[in-house]
């Protein structure tokens, strides 16, 4: 995998918006708590534009983050937040150009499928965590902070990944398992099977999310990675947050967790729920495509080497 070069404190970070848009105020927030952490930053056109439900056009959006890329002024990239509209872009990417400019590059949600696409086809790690306008905005919590700072900064090995403290880590299916740590929305990864920017989960440590969906729509797309043979091909499983995902009514469905033993757990791949990572507030940022140790047993998980240089 290629890592990004470290940003240090006045390195110049770029915002793009590859999914839905927010308020000009939001993006000016944004903008202002990225220098009160010690950034420049440079703000993409899609940061100020709207087209319905997305924040420009396509080609505005995918313009913006190859020249993000190809612009040896910035250091970083860091989405505005996610939304809709990020899969419209996997085919207007210049992933080869990223390949040969690797920068830090984060976001979560539907930032999902850019994550795949740049694992995958540009060999590029990145980083699965706050968001411009959706985190960074109204200031990160201690903890969210520290652990942001920590993969983008940092050039020493990550090591734990520790939820914050007095959460735990629970444990589905036991055993140990090693490999690269890829995925991110259940959702995302779902639409894109059957396409050239399907998931690749053999022998990687596979992590998955969501948000407002309830057990029978998780069920129905962890069937649809079963039925893939994307469960069978990992080496392991790691759930993060499942923010609002209840039953509209539960005397009628099977709970979540129900849910994941149902469909998880016949595979016997060590699996753990409950790490905070995903539509949830504190966070820990992930960088996918490095070598990740999980024990289920013991709740742990151990990336084995810095996502930087």
């Amino acid at each position: 995998m290629i890592k990004p070069k470290a940003l240090k404190l006045g390195d110049t970070v770029g915002i793009v918006a590859p999914s839905s848009p927010v308020s000009e105020n939001e993006v000016n927030l944004a903008k202002q708590q990225l220098e009160n952490l010690g950034f420049n930053v440079k703000l993409a056109p899609s940061c100020f534009a709207k087209y319905g439900h997305l924040a420009g056009e396509p080609e505005l959006r995918a313009n913006d983050l190859n020249n993000m890329f190809s612009d040896k002024k910035i250091d970083g990239i860091i989405c505005l937040r996610g939304g809709y509209g990020a899969s419209r872009l996997l085919d207007k990417v210049d992933f080869q150009l990223i390949r040969k400019n690797p920068k830090v590059f984060v976001g979560y949600s539907d930032i999902t499928v850019l994550h795949i696409a740049m694992n995958q086809i540009s060999n590029l790690v990145t980083f699965h965590g706050p968001m411009a306008a959706s985190d960074i905005a109204s200031g990160l919590d201690k903890f969210s902070k520290k652990e942001f700072l920590r993969a983008i900064i940092d050039k020493r090995p990550m090591d734990n990944i520790c939820n914050p403290p007095g959460i735990g880590v629970e444990r589905i299916v036991g055993g140990k398992a090693t490999g690269a740590i890829i995925g991110g929305n259940l959702a995302l990864i779902t639409a894109a099977m059957g396409t050239p920017y399907e998931i690749d989960t053999k022998g990687k440590i596979l992590f998955l999310e969501e948000i407002g969906e309830t057990p029978e729509k998780v069920e129905r797309m962890l069937a649809q990675l079963a039925l893939a043979g994307k469960l069978e091909e990992a080496n392991g499983i790691v759930l993060g947050d499942w923010n609002d995902c209840e039953a509209e009514n539960p005397k009628k469905s099977l709970s979540l967790m129900n849910v994941f033993k149902d469909v998880i757990s016949p595979y016997k791949k060590p699996t753990i729920y409950n790490l905070k990572a995903g539509h949830c507030t504190p966070k820990v940022t992930l960088p996918f495509g490095l070598s990740t140790y999980i024990d289920a047993d013991k709740g742990e998980i151990i990336v084995k080497e810095s996502g930087t240089i």
